[in-house]
């Protein structure tokens, strides 16, 4: 069964929860004769991924899935052989070959009649771009190469695309999704047109969840979805998907059931792995039951860690956003000489991430910093 990000996304760029003037900055890159390389920036979950399928829809026309090839950075940069991969894929031939991804032509350049669409199937700027461009000359353009979270590339990769972008891209356009665009080199930056997308605000996620809760037929407490709604925090995907699971375990009906389920899956979990590493417990092993045999197992700091990344399914980066919020949230009830220690201690750590293949090292390395705060603050047991 397809998730509700998927069945609900929008099918038209008038239907996306953004600002009216980013919807018309979509649509008119999308119709152009002549698409611009892209790189749309924003917060996580405000719909950047939405926005680049609508254009890839707009200008590939109906068959795009047949020519739009994606690539997630973020996890590209964790995995070994990373390089490697990344220039199988641009060229697929084999790094020997002068083939690359970018420089191919399909006949879809020249002839985007070739598919037929499934029904229902609309342009989601409400008309085809030969409609609306009504016999102009338009780019031979086929092929849409797709980096996701494009801020995690690092600095050996970027310099690769830029040279394909220059040289190899007559029929390709390239668009970039980035949470922080200032760390993709200028040569990227100044070859893309930039669009932001801003938090989406409170009565657009308030809107969309009426329009599920009216599709799916439900009936949420009162109160419920507006409780969603605070707790997104202008994070619609995050806002959809707590729904969604509200649904499916049919807990709707009150909305204590919220509480429990935020509860179980953002922040307390983090705090306890800051709180112990603040009293020094970076390393603690423990007697433990498992599968029927006692086994020691790693507590403290780096067990709830590991936890963290296996059990809740949350990547570093998501680690170092929620420390983050603890700390400015100011639900620690720490002196304000240790909240700057900690928030330099974490912005060191998110710098060293984006150069490291091995996080579990780099946060290793911060509970030790920690650690030392706490002990310089009388904070350590």
């Amino acid at each position: 069964m397809a998730s509700w990000l998927v069945t609900h996304a929008p099918r038209r760029f008038d239907a996306l929860a953004v600002p009216p003037e980013i919807i018309a900055q979509f649509t008119a890159v999308a119709c152009n004769a002549n698409p611009p390389h892209l790189l749309i920036a924003g917060p996580p979950g405000v719909g950047k991924t939405v926005a680049w399928r609508l254009i890839a829809r707009q200008v590939l026309g109906v068959g795009w899935q047949a020519t739009t090839h994606v690539l997630q950075a973020r996890d590209l940069a964790r995995s070994s052989g990373a390089m490697g991969k990344f220039e199988e894929f641009l060229r697929p031939a084999g790094t020997d070959s002068g083939d690359t991804l970018a420089s191919r032509t399909s006949l879809e350049a020249f002839d985007r009649a070739m598919f037929l669409g499934a029904e229902g199937d609309i342009a989601p700027a409400g008309a085809e771009t030969e409609e609306i461009l009504a016999g102009r000359k338009m780019a031979p353009v086929s092929r849409l190469i797709i980096i996701e979270d494009a801020d995690h590339l690092g600095p050996k990769r970027q310099p690769y695309l830029r040279r394909m972008m220059e040289r190899e891209s007559h029929t390709s356009r390239f668009i970039f999704t980035a949470r922080a665009p200032s760390r993709l080199i200028d040569a990227l930056r100044s070859r893309t047109q930039f669009i932001r997308l801003p938090t989406t605000s409170t009565e657009m996620i308030s809107t969309r969840l009426e329009q599920i809760a009216n599709a799916e037929a439900l009936q949420p407490a009162p109160g419920l979805l507006g409780d969603l709604t605070h707790i997104a925090a202008g994070n619609l995907r995050r806002a959809i998907f707590l729904l969604e699971i509200l649904a499916l375990k049919d807990r709707l009906d009150d909305r204590a059931r919220l509480q429990e389920l935020v509860a179980a899956t953002t922040f307390s979990t983090t705090q306890r792995v800051f709180e112990a590493a603040l009293r020094g417990r970076i390393h603690q092993w423990k007697w433990q039951q498992v599968e029927g045999r006692n086994r020691r197992v790693l507590h403290g700091a780096m067990g709830q860690f590991d936890r963290l990344l296996s059990e809740h399914s949350l990547q570093p980066e998501d680690v170092i956003e929620q420390l983050h919020s603890l700390l400015v949230s100011g639900r620690l009830l720490l002196p304000a000489g240790a909240i700057i220690g900690l928030l330099e201690a974490l912005s060191a750590c998110d710098i060293r991430l984006q150069r490291s293949m091995h996080p579990r090292i780099q946060f290793e390395q911060l509970f030790h910093e920690v650690a030392e705060i706490g002990r310089r603050f009388g904070l350590a047991v």
